[in-house]
């Protein structure tokens, strides 16, 4: 089956398609202006000393244009070499200001002025060109007549003939003035080898050149050197690495024609062909054909490997640059995810083949390294594994330091980081006395510690053989327990594992819309549905933080199934009206409960990149918002107007374990008239009794 690099095979067969290019008639370098311009172009090279910016005292010719062009220079009919004319675009920079001391000098000053206005600009500009191993630098005097001079407008152009350079080599070229009033302009590019060019009759490099084809044999890949039976050639694989020298792979020197097979498994994307015939100072012509070929890039991960380097290094091992993040993670003896740590490894792509260092004081079995590319898990591995043992129980504390030495301390666990002296029902919550005694007493192991905060890993196996007798006791009491449900409230159990998650995210404007968005989730809790919302986690928000809680929230909502809800009010429009304004700078401070404020910061890439259908519902109090008020972002999802659209809120909340259509309208009429005198008491005046301040329609954003 052909692949998608299969029509390569067109443009390397024996009859590409070519490019004829035009003969320069001389071997001297020469200059020509366009019409209305007078050029010189200097004799012999120069320094290449671009020296620093200089303020213009007038009008001043720069170029802003770099234009290349491909050219044959000949000695001889059959002895030519490839040469790159360059054209440089000049326009006029800035424009004579009118003297601070008119009024003194009076005519005097105004002679002077119109003198530098009708004489013409000069320039020196200079052009630099690098091809390795050749560097240049010619010199163009430029000269401009008074009639074409008009500040900022272009006037003309500059060609130089012209830079021989190497069939196949990359080229660079700069240009600016002496001296120098802007950034110098600059160009590179690759120049085509013999392939791509009709010079078989004029470069002699090129006339005994192998001729290469790759083609498709079923899944493997066939390699066709359509040479004369007498001709030697050579003919080498290597791995074309962005960091570091070409790594050799397999080499030959052959005869022939000659077909050589690929096994599809040695696909990579870096994978290049370079052919030459075995004759002095022959051009060599390299192709790097599987880029683009998926089974390279798969073959590519499959070959990486993650390696430790004692004491704190490790490296990432691949035939080709990888395009990766890596980050450390906490892999907890009952599975589950691994969470990622605080310490992060740097951002920018891994270099593969180099030993790096972790930011770590010591080593643990359960941190491990992910490898992400374009936001997926390829590689996870915990390097520690092979010489400290298998995972332990350890349970991780993660301190963090603010500002004033104010210090807080959690235990990392599946559902997000708990404090632990919380009144949650977790296993930190429940031994976090005794684990703030270990840490004290010196029991724990300090894996990490700088101006941000420290990372302790705490033995657990003492409470383990502590509470065994414990842990049966309450398994059988659970199961008992579990076995009653079963019998006396069959029904309930059956609707409660139907139940679907909801996090209700909202920004708190006011004392009656917290009071309306109250009423809102309570009357939720009533269908089959588990209601999460800040109202009634203050004590975890003031703990965690806003974006911590939601980070929870939102995990084990979407982990569940469940759907998170985006409440808007004139404040919360406003708030996202600010994030998509500004996305690159930091949001102003908010209350320290205000959730929607904390979570725009994960919502917003949701729906950036098209991850939030499904997952996101948009609802908005009737008369509190007009619909168009909601951004057009958000409306990708399903918004709906309550209490006027509960129905079907009502519906698609629940997903496809949703009440009957008439038992939906039933309870939708129910919640309608819970909801009702919680939303007239938003609109009441202010200082009305049992009201907060009071909201209007379309009421005014947030400063």
């Amino acid at each position: 089956m052909p692949v998608s690099w299969f029509l390569l095979s067109l443009a390397l067969g024996r009859n590409p398609v070519v490019l004829s290019l035009e003969r320069v008639v001389g071997l001297q370098d020469a200059a020509r202006c366009s019409p209305g311009l007078s050029c010189h172009l200097w004799d012999g090279d120069v320094l290449c000393l671009p020296g620093s910016i200089v303020s213009a005292p007038g009008p001043v010719l720069v170029p802003t244009r770099l234009q290349t062009e491909l050219v044959l220079r000949c000695h001889e009919e059959t002895d030519c070499d490839l040469c790159v004319r360059v054209v440089i675009h000049l326009a006029v920079h800035g424009s004579w200001e009118e003297p601070e001391d008119e009024e003194k000098f009076g005519g005097a000053a105004d002679a002077e002025l119109e003198e530098h206005r009708n004489a013409s600009l000069q320039a020196h500009v200079v052009l630099s060109f690098q091809a390795y191993p050749t560097a240049r630098c010619v010199l163009l005097e430029v000269q401009v007549p008074a009639a074409l001079v008009q500040p900022g407008q272009p006037v003309g152009s500059v060609v130089f003939d012209c830079f021989e350079a190497a069939l196949g080599a990359e080229v660079r070229i700069w240009s600016y003035t002496q001296p120098r009033y802007q950034k110098e302009l600059n160009l590179t590019q690759q120049l085509p080898d013999c392939r791509g060019l009709e010079v078989q009759d004029s470069i002699q490099s090129c006339w005994a050149l192998p001729w290469l084809n790759v083609s498709a044999d079923g899944e493997d890949v066939r390699l066709v050197l359509d040479v004369s039976e007498e001709q030697r050639f050579g003919l080498s694989l290597y791995w074309n690495q962005a960091q570091g020298p070409a790594k050799p792979w397999w080499h030959r020197n052959l005869t022939g024609p000659q077909t050589i097979t690929l096994n599809h498994t040695d696909l990579v994307p870096c994978l290049c062909i370079q052919v030459w015939p075995l004759e002095p100072d022959s051009v060599r012509t390299s192709i790097c054909p599987f880029k683009e070929d998926p089974r390279a890039h798969r073959n590519l991960w499959r070959a990486a490997r993650l390696h430790l380097l004692p004491p704190q290094g490790w490296r990432l091992d691949a035939p080709c640059s990888l395009p990766a993040e890596a980050t450390l993670c906490w892999q907890a003896l009952d599975g589950g995810p691994c969470q990622p740590l605080v310490p992060p490894l740097p951002r920018e792509n891994v270099t593969v083949n180099k030993a790096l260092e972790f930011p770590l004081l010591k080593g643990h079995p359960n941190i491990c390294i992910q490898v992400n590319s374009w936001e997926t898990l390829q590689l996870q591995e915990c390097l520690w594994a092979d010489s400290l043992g298998p995972l332990k129980d350890d349970m991780l504390l993660v301190e963090t330091r603010g500002p004033q030495d104010n210090r807080s301390l959690c235990a990392l666990e599946a559902s997000g980081c708990t404090p632990l002296l919380s009144g949650v029902s977790t296993r930190a919550a429940r031994l976090g006395e005794q684990l703030l005694q270990d840490l004290r007493s010196g029991q724990c192991l300090q894996l990490w510690d700088d101006d941000l905060g420290a990372l302790w890993a705490c033995p657990m196996d003492k409470y383990v053989h502590q509470r065994w007798a414990l842990v049966w006791l309450a398994c059988l009491l659970l199961a008992a327990v579990l076995f009653l449900l079963l019998l006396l409230k069959k029904n309930h159990v059956k609707a409660a594992a139907r139940s679907r998650a909801a996090l209700l995210l909202y920004s708190a404007d006011d004392a009656g819309f917290e009071r309306l968005v109250g009423a809102l989730a309570s009357a939720l809790c009533q269908l089959p549905l588990r209601v999460a919302v800040d109202l009634w986690s203050r004590r975890e928000l003031s703990a965690q933080g806003p974006l911590a809680w939601f980070h929870a929230q939102r995990r084990q909502t979407l982990q569940e199934g469940g759907v998170v809800v985006l409440l808007f009010s004139p404040g919360a429009v406003a708030l996202c009206h600010e994030w998509l304004q500004d996305a690159a700078s930091a949001p102003v401070a908010h209350g320290p409960h205000d959730a929607f404020a904390a979570s725009l910061s994960c919502v917003l890439p949701d729906f950036l990149q098209g991850r939030a259908p499904g997952r996101y519902v948009g609802a908005y109090f009737d008369r509190l918002l007009s619909p168009d008020a909601v951004p057009a972002l958000f409306r990708t999802v399903p918004v709906f107007s309550l209490p006027s659209q509960l129905p079907d809120f009502l519906g698609t909340l629940q997903g496809p374990g949703a009440l009957r259509h008439g038992r939906l309208a039933e309870r939708a009429e129910q919640m309608s008239r819970v909801l009702q005198p919680a939303l007239d008491s938003c609109f009441r005046p202010p200082g009305t009794p049992g009201t907060g301040r009071g909201m209007r329609p379309e009421a005014e954003e947030r400063t």
